[in-house]
């Protein structure tokens, strides 16, 4: 079945391509000669690193010459180097298929391969989680009804270990389980133990609230939340207590992540349409470190790039930001909001605001061809090890997974003609050219790259 709509040609190309469906992906004609490091970085990472050795330019070097160049040892260390390993996996898009992974009666909210892949985590409205076990036939590895939810479960997210799951509804109170007990094939059972951390047990809190967002640290010691109450919220696991609360934005935190692995800074973003990162280390004053502005609405999700300096926003505007938070300011400037009568849950964008730009946009890249509204849609950067983070991909109303890549800004695919409804997350495999998408249709799909195994073997 080929309902992947968009292919990367066979030779690598960093070309502008057009969407299929006709709608045009804003590029920015500054990438290719920008003069952000992160650009560059990302050139790097995603190889070849022996283009010079082979003599040849990066977009004509095809998997058997890298395969040569690797046999007569031109990296000096006798196999594909990480960039190498990347470049060549990065040019298997998953497009093809898909295979249905599960089908169920209420709306996909949340779903997330876990670190080493060997799982993956679908949250539906209708109170069920879904633990599937990816290395033993997507076999379901925990079956768990939610507790006190609160119109949906908003978000999810499994600890480093894979040991414990947290959940969260429209609730001030987030549930944590057990998933890594020895009854790894059955499924979860009316002993299972859901203890609920009460986010509301603040002094400063005067009415109850709903979390949007939550998130592990990397040592899986603590959580970071996002609430409508404009609010973000640390706690730790090992005392067992609420340790932070920050009055951080002016309306609802849709979206929290911790920056990298220290766990010393961590992002927001919100409806009142700022990115905001936060210096656990000095925040006697309760100010953010600093401000990025760019979107015209409200940001529905934050990711990582991993490096604590640059990540990427989805908006309620159509459009995915991508920013260094090295040009980030005290303050935001002012902006007066000519689109505030507009809202996203109940008519689609106007074409007259598609025109519109932030006078002091901080962004450093502009991503558009996906839709984001109803729902607060995800974004993500692709996987380090398969592709290098060459490409940021999204989820979209109209059904579709749309895929782009970082450095040229152009769509380079669109998975569509499978779901029938919104696609609110999608994972990438960490290591594998697999990725998963959950929609409002209840399906759970699974798109892979099929390709000539004599390709993609032996690359480590």
């Amino acid at each position: 079945m080929g309902y992947g709509m968009s292919r990367l040609e066979e030779e690598y190309s960093e070309h502008e391509e057009n969407n299929n469906d006709g709608s045009s992906s804003q590029v920015n004609n500054d990438f290719l000669n920008t003069h952000n490091d992160i650009f560059h970085m990302t050139r790097i990472r995603s190889g070849p690193s022996v283009r010079k050795s082979i003599g040849t330019r990066k977009d004509m070097i095809s998997t058997t010459r890298l395969l040569s160049g690797r046999e007569i040892n031109s990296s000096g260390n006798g196999k594909f180097s990480s960039v190498d390993r990347a470049f060549v996996l990065g040019r298997y898009l998953p497009v093809d298929g898909p295979e249905k992974v599960d089908r169920m009666d209420s709306r996909a909210y949340v779903s997330q391969f876990s670190a080493d892949g060997s799982l993956f985590v679908a949250g539906f409205q209708g109170s069920h989680i879904r633990i599937y076990d990816v290395d033993k036939g997507w076999k379901v590895h925990r079956d768990i009804h939610a507790r006190s939810l609160r119109w949906t479960i908003s978000d999810a997210s499994l600890s480093p270990d894979q040991q414990f799951l947290v959940y969260s509804s429209l609730a001030p109170i987030i549930h944590i389980v057990n998933v890594g007990t020895a009854a790894k094939e059955s499924y979860a059972n009316v002993n299972d133990i859901h203890d609920g951390l009460d986010f509301s047990q603040h002094e400063d809190v005067r009415y109850t609230f709903g979390i949007f967002s939550v998130k592990f640290s990397s040592d899986g010691r603590e959580l970071v939340a996002g609430s409508n109450d404009d609010s973000i919220y640390v706690y730790d696991l090992v005392a067992n207590k609420l340790t932070l609360r920050l009055p951080a934005h002016h309306s609802d935190v849709n979206t929290v992540a911790f920056a990298d692995e220290t766990g010393h800074l961590i992002y927001s973003g919100s409806d009142d349409n700022l990115c905001k990162v936060w210096d656990r280390r000095c925040l006697s004053t309760e100010e953010p470190a600093g401000v990025l502005s760019g979107h015209l609405h409200g940001i529905t999700h934050i990711d990582s790039r991993g490096d604590g300096r640059c990540f990427i926003s989805n908006g309620k505007d159509q459009a995915i930001k991508m920013w260094d938070i090295r040009k980030m300011t005290s303050n935001a400037d002012s902006y007066e909001d000519r689109t505030s009568n507009w809202d996203y849950r109940y008519s689609r964008y106007p074409q007259q605001y598609k025109q519109l730009k932030h006078p002091h946009d901080q962004s450093i890249a502009t991503y558009r061809g996906h839709s984001v509204l109803r729902t607060l849609i995800r974004c993500y950067f692709s996987p380090v090890y398969s592709t290098g983070q060459k490409y940021i991909y999204t989820g979209s109303y109209d059904s579709s997974v749309c895929i782009y890549d970082v450095v040229s800004g152009s769509q380079v695919a669109k998975l569509k003609g499978y779901h029938q409804l919104t696609i609110r997350d999608c994972s990438w495999h960490p290591f594998d050219p697999m990725l998963v998408s959950s929609s409002w249709d209840g399906r759970v799909a699974k798109w892979s790259r099929s390709s000539n195994p004599r390709e993609t073997s032996d690359l480590d």
